[in-house]
């Protein structure tokens, strides 16, 4: 049944995750300084689902009850532009800054169960987990690479053979994993899915690394490190973003933690690993959330860049006007979707999948746009991007200069601040930073991405016709000259 608010805010006081901060255990994220405005802001995506304004779009229904629409399994088209539509309205909530909410794993679980004979005798276990998530409507992370010790040698061959996660043994009741992963985004989840992303080489011992499972975060031995937080605040006029949108990143750590057999995925195929993604159609469907996701972010932008200029008179000028139209240009990323969905295929389980080709582009394409719209934040945004006071120095003596020297040209004063106030969170504070290296590496390295998509490509049709126009000009030449 999809979720309420209230129901995932209970569910972390009575069964929080395994998290530490600064050395201490965080008994209840709810509460806890740093995680409550993003645990209030999930909140608010979940309780979104139960809107009649809204409860269309974001749930369908099954058997009598709703679920959310990131578990709809595709059958058409019209099915997949029903999911994107429910990813967009979510995306917009938070301007497109939440990289891990819900249903971008949902999108992955959900073919995973639908591809589900893929994982052989382990298939019913993936069809019951996606249904354990959809009937729960549980919030998932996962952990995603090994720890960077020396990326030089295989997992088998670091300082210790358990700093990748691996399987120490097999019981009766499961197997025993140790060693770590890093990195968890939203560790304000139920569960961790843990799934291979980075290829596993063959050799001797890479099978016990060859695992896929999911825990729910609160599992004992399982632990969330988390980093120093971004959140600058808890104002939301200072702090727009951080104070509500800090989903955390952390090192995952097993400590000889039991995954019930139910709970096994993939155990010893390094085939099977390294293939699940795409055979799957999970790549698909995940990168299907992340286009209109990434469209969010860039709509956001563009609003944001046209209402500073706008703002501060700067709107008359030019090259202002070619930077905010470069970031109209960079929203021709909605044709991806467009051509993702109108060219959807089923795939070798019969799972519908938007076509690949055209989300390759996509999420190809934005990490290298994404600091440049950065930068023309900044360049619109100029010392007005550093020179502003807090919300306590509007209603101190001095608020009176205040609302005189930082009014706007279409603005006042306050309300100059607080959109700049925004823009600065966007780029330049520690949570603007922190977006631009994680679209960098949204998908991985990006090079690596760019080997895999040559090599994944069918060039074969554009060679041909090449061949075809040379032996032409060559027929033609050889014709001239008789």
């Amino acid at each position: 049944m999809a979720r309420t608010g209230a129901e995932y805010l209970e569910a972390l006081r009575t069964r929080p995750p395994n998290l530490w901060y600064k050395g201490e255990k965080v008994l209840d994220p709810t509460t806890h300084p740093v995680f409550r405005g993003i645990t209030r802001t999930m909140a608010a995506l979940y309780d979104l689902q139960h809107d009649p304004r809204h409860r269309e779009v974001l749930t369908y229904e099954e058997d009598g009850k709703r679920h959310g629409t990131s578990f709809l399994i595709p059958k058409t088209k019209e099915d997949l532009m029903r999911r994107r539509r429910a990813y967009k309205l979510w995306a917009d909530q938070h301007l497109g800054m939440m990289g891990r909410s819900p249903d971008y794993l949902n999108a992955a679980v959900m073919a995973y169960a639908a591809s589900a004979d893929y994982f052989g005798e382990f298939a019913e276990n993936v069809r019951n987990y996606y249904r354990y998530l959809r009937d729960h409507d549980l919030a998932t992370t996962h952990a995603l690479t090994n720890p960077q010790v020396n990326r030089a040698k295989p997992p088998s061959a670091q300082p210790d053979p358990y700093i990748p996660v691996g399987v120490v043994k097999q019981t009766e009741k499961g197997i025993v994993v140790r060693g770590a992963r890093m990195t968890a985004t939203f560790p304000l989840a139920d569960e961790v899915l843990i799934f291979p992303s980075t290829l596993l080489k063959e050799g001797p011992g890479s099978e016990k690394y060859a695992i896929a499972f999911a825990l729910p975060t609160s599992t004992p031995g399982l632990h969330f490190v988390c980093r120093e937080a971004l959140v600058g605040g808890e104002s939301p006029f200072d702090h727009p973003l951080s104070s509500r949108l800090e989903e955390m990143d952390c090192l995952v750590v097993f400590d000889d933690v039991l995954v019930p057999w139910e709970r096994v995925f993939i155990l010893g195929n390094v085939e099977l690993c390294n293939n699940a993604y795409a055979a799957t159609g999970a790549l698909h469907h995940m990168a299907h959330q992340v286009v209109a996701l990434k469209t969010a972010k860039t709509e956001a932008f563009l609003g944001v860049a046209a209402l500073m200029a706008e703002g501060i008179g700067a709107d008359a000028y030019g090259h202002v006007q070619e930077k905010i139209a470069e970031i109209i240009v960079y929203l021709a990323m909605r044709a991806f979707w467009t051509r993702a969905e109108e060219e959807a295929k089923e795939n070798a389980y019969g799972l519908l999948c938007p076509d690949r080709g055209a989300l390759d582009g996509a999420r190809n394409l934005y990490p290298r746009l994404y600091p440049r719209i950065r930068e023309i934040i900044e360049q619109i945004g100029a010392s007005g991007l550093i020179t502003f006071p807090s919300e306590r120095d509007f209603k101190g003596p001095l608020g009176p200069f205040l609302e005189k020297f930082l009014q706007g040209a279409a603005l006042e004063a306050k309300e100059r601040v607080a959109l700049f106030r925004l823009a600065w969170d966007m780029t330049l504070s520690g949570f603007g930073a922190r977006q631009e290296l994680y679209e960098r590496f949204f998908f991985g390295d990006p090079v690596r991405m760019y080997q895999t998509l040559y090599n994944v490509y069918d060039k074969e049709p554009y060679k041909e016709r090449i061949r075809a126009f040379l032996k032409e000009s060559l027929k033609v030449f050889e014709e001239v000259r008789a």
